[in-house]
């Protein structure tokens, strides 16, 4: 198979790479789907052709991102990612609770959104202060 890419939207490829199998073998320690990995270094590779030799690095025989890569800012996407999916995930479950376990049905579907819309809104103004838990 054969892809042609502008400069630009091979760096692009870059990053959609590198956040993928962030995603996919971050937590999984020595467990990693290396697949993935073999992809991202294939992946990588193209930067010695192509005048971006500082974003890879050779690691235990592999070319991986490299520390500049991985420092150029990248991470901070991931971040912002993980926080608004953090606090979809807690408005949600925080509002499911609020209605006892009652059957999501259309015509409760509204309650709930508006549960939602409402705990986002408190985050979006206090992040986590104003959220406790009691633990039995």
């Amino acid at each position: 198979m054969k892809i042609e890419l502008t400069e630009q939207q091979y760096r692009y490829l870059l990053d959609l790479t590198y956040i993928g199998n962030w995603v996919i073998n971050s937590t999984r320690e020595n467990d990693r789907i290396k697949e993935y990995d073999q992809v991202e270094s294939l992946i990588f590779s193209h930067c010695l052709q192509h005048d971006m030799s500082k974003l890879v690095e050779l690691y235990r025989g592999e070319l991986i991102p490299s520390r500049a890569y991985a420092d150029g800012g990248i991470h901070e996407a991931i971040e912002n990612y993980e926080d608004i999916v953090f606090y979809e995930i807690l408005a949600e479950e925080l509002a499911l609770k609020d209605m006892d376990g009652e059957p999501l049905t259309r015509e409760n579907y509204g309650e709930l959104m508006d549960r939602i819309d409402a705990y986002l809104s408190e985050f979006d103004e206090h992040g986590t202060d104003h959220v406790s838990v009691d633990i039995d």
